[in-house]
Order: structure tokens, then C-alpha cells, then sequence
């Protein structure tokens, strides 16, 4: 059962790396001194960023949860889950709350920028690195003028096992 649903995982994640390769429209928001690139359509509402209830032995990265209009929602924070160098909560810090396979979780991010509409020309594949560090949510990155863009697949990101956010039999 185990290779059906990595081999699941793995088709969906290439159909994302296709679809950021074919362009659309991405929310871009930055984590330190990077930009970022989500699909729009993953992102259910943005919110300003109040201090979650925490869970005891949780991981860093999940601050707590939060009460959204009766659904309970997870809070991730994504600097410390990517290992950006400081986190500092701050008037621009907002929560990206995104609908993830039929679960809503949030993304606590630095800022939210806008939304661009990006096409397959101004997008590049996303480097092989051979590092440690799992890169493999990352889709393609996108190039606008001067700006560089890391599009993700945030999808996968939220899904991976060591987020423990989305149980493996949803795959």
C-alpha cells in the first residue's frame, strides 16, 4: 500500500511541476529576504497573524491552532519549517489559510506581496540539489523583471510526512 500512495504523491507532485511550468496565477509572499510563488487557487483567505493556541509537543515549525469560524485550524509557520535565519512577528506578518486535499491549515509568512499571472516562458524548472534538506515541493522558479520567484507546490509541502497535517491513506 505503501508504494501506491508514494507513487500517488509522486504523479501529483509532477502534474504541479507541469501546471507551475504551463503558468497561471501565483500568490507571492516572502519568508526573509526570498520570494515565493503559490497557485491562487490553494488559497482559501489571507489573515493577519494572532498567536495560536499551542499543542504540546508539537514541532517547531506548527505553532498551534487556531478556532476559524468553528473549524479548528493548524498553524504553520513557514519560516522556521524552511529554516529562514529569524523570525519576527510583526505587523506584516500574516497567515495564508489554504485548503489542502479537504484540510484547512494555515501558513504563518513574513508578508503577502500580490498575485501575478505568470506564463510558461517566464518560468524555469527548479534546480536539482543534492542536499540533506527536502526540495522536492519546489516547482520552478519564476523570473519577472528583476524579481525571482520560488514556486512551490504547497500541496506537497503541507502533505509531506514529517508535517504529520495530512494522514496517508488521504494520498
Amino acid at each position: 500500500m505503501n508504494m501506491i500512495n508514494d507513487a500517488k504523491q509522486v504523479a501529483r507532485h509532477e502534474a504541479a511541476r507541469a501546471a507551475a511550468a504551463a503558468g497561471g496565477e501565483f500568490l507571492t509572499f516572502r519568508l526573509g529576504a526570498e520570494e515565493y510563488g503559490i497557485d491562487i487557487l490553494k488559497v482559501q483567505e489571507i489573515r493577519s497573524y494572532e498567536p495560536p493556541t499551542r499543542i504540546a509537543n508539537a514541532p517547531a515549525f506548527i505553532k498551534g491552532v487556531v478556532n476559524l469560524r468553528g473549524v479548528i485550524v493548524p498553524i504553520v509557520d513557514l519560516r522556521v519549517k524552511l529554516g529562514c535565519d529569524s523570525v519576527e512577528y510583526n505587523g506584516f506578518t500574516v497567515v495564508i489559510v489554504l485548503s489542502v486535499r479537504g484540510r484547512v491549515v494555515g501558513a504563518v509568512v513574513d508578508s503577502v506581496s500580490d498575485v501575478l499571472e505568470l506564463h510558461g516562458d517566464t518560468i524555469k524548472p527548479a534546480p536539482q540539489m543534492h542536499t540533506s534538506m527536502d526540495t522536492s515541493f519546489i516547482t520552478g522558479i519564476g523570473s519577472i523583471s528583476e524579481r525571482m520567484l520560488i514556486l512551490m507546490d504547497i500541496e506537497a509541502l503541507m502533505s509531506s510526512a514529517d508535517m504529520g497535517l495530512i494522514d496517508n491513506a488521504a494520498r
